[in-house]
């Protein structure tokens, strides 16, 4: 598939919209179009193209509502929504620009729009959590009360419920598996309108969502997956630590510490201390990778705004805090770890594999399949295979 963007950070965010095409999530065409309006570099422009398009393609879709036709409406609210969506990614970071309120809006808006006419059914559920709500989606593999295993999705940094429907929802209700998409603290709405930065401790996240899925008729309670991708490939593990409710575990990729990644792009001597370093240490470092507009995008403007601190220093002592060793001999369901080649945040997967005491399977992904690269998005079909003919058995 040609680039769409000479620019590296404009193709990075391009690509989030070209990963759905399989599933409907948008079109070639209608991407490249918005993509010849752009400058590079032009966050602005790039807001007011997606915007453009996403607008218009939502009009589409609420003529033929407007018409009864169900099926030509909900594939453009579908696709309304990833516009919507790729146009705030520039926009990360706090104080939160009221451009992307707008936008998580009307992304929100269409994707619902979408549930009411989606066949099967899908259901948007509110999970009571420390006073507050979590938003998901209840996505059903029929419209009957039978009592279906389930998948119950675990977000990552910088994705969202909507987009999650894709990689994890249309797999499993093919096969006959309801699933729950719940966006927790530091993702989503959560992030972007409740002020709910990203937290550690996921098994206290995931209890209030499980306690909900069992309680819902459709739901087989011995017979729930947790699937985790992206940062949910650590925060997947931490709530299977605390729940035996879970039946099987899937981390997408797995990972040890989050500090890893940094470690690697790290001097070995610098590596080797963190966090323990003193910060003056790491201002080289962190000048150039102000430099990199993908780095700096990835570290100072997404990483510093799901944690919800002042400065790399702190998001580096923040990071020390998220651990799966103190944890992973709580581990106790059949658990699946995925490694991608060319993923960098899959550094950590073969370790956490190693520590595991329960029953296990490593799966690799590599260039050779067409799935390297992070969360195999550009082969999620083989992903697909992999992981739910071994949920099938794990299951069964």
């Amino acid at each position: 598939m040609k680039a769409l963007f000479d620019d590296p950070l404009w193709q990075m965010f391009a690509e989030r919209a070209l990963a759905t095409m399989p599933r409907g999530g948008a079109e070639y065409g209608e991407c490249a179009a918005t993509a010849a309006r752009i400058a590079g570099g032009d966050a602005d422009g790039w807001y007011a193209a997606w915007m453009e398009t996403a607008d218009r393609v939502e009009r589409l879709g609420d003529a033929s509502a407007e018409r009864g036709h169900r099926v030509s409406a909900r594939e453009a609210y579908l696709r309304a929504s990833t516009y919507y969506r790729v146009s705030f990614y520039p926009l990360f970071g706090a104080p939160v620009d009221p451009r992307l309120v707008t936008a998580f809006d009307l992304e929100a808006s269409c994707f619902d729009k979408f549930a009411a006419l989606a066949a099967p059914p899908m259901e948007r559920v509110e999970v009571p959590f420390e006073g507050t709500t979590l938003p998901g989606y209840l996505c059903l593999a029929d419209d009957s009360a039978t009592a279906r295993p389930t998948l119950v999705a675990v977000n990552g940094y910088d994705s969202n419920i909507h987009e999650m429907y894709f990689s994890h929802a249309v797999p499993a209700v093919r096969r006959g598996y309801h699933c729950m998409l719940v966006d927790g603290p530091g993702q989503g709405r959560a992030l972007i309108k409740q002020g709910l930065h990203m937290r550690p401790d996921w098994e206290t996240v995931i209890r209030p969502v499980l306690d909900y899925a069992v309680g819902r008729v459709e739901v087989d309670p011995g017979r729930i997956a947790v699937m985790g991708w992206s940062f949910g490939g650590f925060l997947a593990p931490r709530a299977a630590s605390g729940d035996r409710r879970i039946a099987a575990l899937v981390a997408d990729p797995g990972q040890w510490e989050p500090l890893d990644a940094m470690r690697a792009v790290l001097p070995p001597d610098l590596a080797a201390r963190l966090p323990e370093v003193d910060p003056h240490e790491l201002e080289p470092f962190f000048v150039r990778a102000a430099a990199s507009p993908p780095v700096r995008w990835r570290l100072f403007q997404r990483g510093l705004w799901v944690h919800g601190v002042p400065g790399p220093a702190e998001y580096i002592a923040e990071l020390a805090r998220y651990r799966i060793a103190d944890v992973v001999e709580r581990i106790t369901c059949p658990t699946m770890v995925a490694w991608a080649e060319g993923d960098p945040i899959a550094v950590g997967a073969e370790r956490l594999f190693d520590a595991l005491r329960c029953e296990k399977t490593l799966v690799r992904y590599t260039a050779a399949d067409g799935a390297a690269g992070h969360c195999e998005a550009w082969n999620r079909s083989l992903f697909d295979q992999r992981t739910f003919d071994w949920l099938d058995e794990v299951l069964r």
